[in-house]
């Protein structure tokens, strides 16, 4: 996101259906009740926004969503009216970060289920790749990774992906002060490091269960 806002030719919008996720579930993140009073939780209305025109009529509207937003039942045909594009994060990773903050006790809390579906309905239905990046890759190679996905998304790679000025950005969610610490303190990439944490022995079925919907995109990412 903070990559992708340092263009000078994109808007950025975080998480924005966030509110909807959280008025649709009882799950008590930090900073709910907070979230839910700062913006739009009505699916369809969010959809419609987020499918019209760009804020400040910028040539790249950079849209950062979450899997774990899309509850069952609810309308994507949406995705087909913007172009997709998959980040993907090994799920040790992704449990251990998260269970730091919020209890993990079912692998759509962390949205890998969603994704592969999502995938596959774009895939099926519109018979196009969606671009897959892996945190990793980027991490290993930020301006080479970048330049492929760029490519494959018919914009022009620009320099400033790769630094940015530390700090918070009028765009960030409200919940930027519970999740944020690391990306307000960043300035660019950092290399690549494993993680030394240990997985908690209640959750390695859940992370079995992600894996498997981690590997089908793995496989099918930029590298």
């Amino acid at each position: 996101m903070r990559s992708f806002e340092n263009r000078p030719d994109t808007f950025v919008s975080d998480e924005p259906f966030y509110g909807f996720y959280l008025a649709n579930t009882d799950i008590d993140h930090p900073g709910r009740k907070e979230v839910l009073n700062s913006m739009e939780t009505d699916w369809d209305t969010v959809a419609k926004i987020i499918t019209g025109i760009p804020p400040n009529e910028e040539k790249v509207w950079y849209q950062k969503h979450m899997a774990q937003h899309n509850l069952p039942g609810v309308d994507l045909s949406w995705t087909s009216l913007v172009t997709n594009c998959f980040l993907i994060r090994d799920p040790k990773e992704v449990i251990i970060s998260y269970h730091k903050k919020y209890e993990v006790n079912r692998a759509e809390l962390l949205g890998y289920p969603q994704q592969v579906e999502l995938y596959r309905s774009l895939t099926e239905s519109d018979c196009l790749e969606p671009a897959i990046v892996d945190a990793k890759d980027i991490l290993m190679d930020p301006k080479g990774i970048l330049e492929k996905l760029c490519s494959l998304l018919g914009i022009p790679f620009r320099n400033e992906m790769l630094e940015w000025p530390e700090g918070p950005r009028d765009t960030d969610g409200v919940w930027a002060k519970h999740w944020y610490s690391n990306v307000e303190a960043s300035t660019g990439f950092k290399p690549y490091e494993e993680r030394k944490d240990e997985l908690p022995y209640e959750l390695e079925e859940i992370y079995e269960e992600c894996l498997v919907y981690y590997d089908t995109l793995h496989r099918k990412r930029i590298y």
